[in-house]
């Protein structure tokens, strides 16, 4: 039985006496896309840097691939980007995908980036301009498409829809389902519960620090009887 991707095991994290994560527990199945959904503060940001060994667990902890996650060899199989992505800006776009590449031992392939930016609905002649004069869209076009072509079976993705148009996200969704057709694993956060609802096998609805529902998303709509997940999480969190 392959290792599960991701496990949170009683994660507990606290700042200045204020519970930010309280007992979170849950994993990962292989090959699936899990959104993490909440409202600004409740941790959702906090939990993912202990994931990456940003920052510290007061208690409990997580295993990437049954490796414990403040282990750096857990981190080879993992590719990261943070809700707020901004590459130097005198870097050329695929000099930094170069970079990123670099660091997994990996050579970039210019012509599959570029193959692979019209994916992501970025004009792959902007790879060759500096990352100064992308817009905010483009940069974290650039970032997802790092983050793809990194090929890790592991995807951790802090609000990946921000700054993109409708059209972009579109195609990202398509981009993540592929993805997950190749066998990887995909956890992301993200504002935007109509994208969550639309992709997502499975879903952790995380308020005041704790988690309190993890299922599908048609799990979540059917207990709050709601047909949308807007209207069910807006209702979760008042009877939370």
């Amino acid at each position: 039985m392959s290792a599960s991707p991701l496990q949170v095991q009683a994660v507990h994290k606290s700042y200045a006496n204020r519970k930010v994560l309280e007992e979170i527990s849950f994993s990962l199945v292989p090959g699936e896309i899990f959104g993490l959904i909440g409202l600004n503060g409740a941790g959702k940001t906090t939990l993912i840097k202990i994931l990456l060994d940003l920052i510290d667990a007061e208690s409990g902890g997580a295993m990437l691939f049954d490796i414990p996650a403040t282990d750096l060899r857990a981190r080879k199989n993992l590719s990261y980007l943070p809700e707020k992505f901004q590459p130097s800006r005198y870097l050329k776009g695929l000099e930094y995908l170069d970079i990123a590449l670099s660091y997994y031992g990996k050579k970039l392939d210019a012509a599959l980036a570029r193959q692979y930016a019209v994916r992501l609905d970025l004009d792959p002649n902007v790879l060759d301009s500096r990352v100064g004069s992308y817009s905010k869209g483009m940069g974290q076009k650039l970032g997802l498409l790092g983050a793809f072509l990194i090929d890790s079976s592991l995807l951790i993705l802090d609000e990946p829809m921000s700054g993109l148009d409708p059209s972009a996200r579109i195609k990202l969704k398509q981009v993540l389902m592929d993805n997950r057709e190749l066998g990887k694993t995909i956890f992301f956060s993200s504002h935007i519960l109509s994208d969550i609802d639309e992709i997502c096998n499975r879903i952790g609805v995380i308020h005041s620090g704790q988690l309190f529902f993890i299922g599908t998303p048609h799990e979540f709509k059917e207990k709050y009887q709601e047909a949308s997940l807007e209207k069910a999480f807006l209702k979760s969190i008042r009877a939370a």
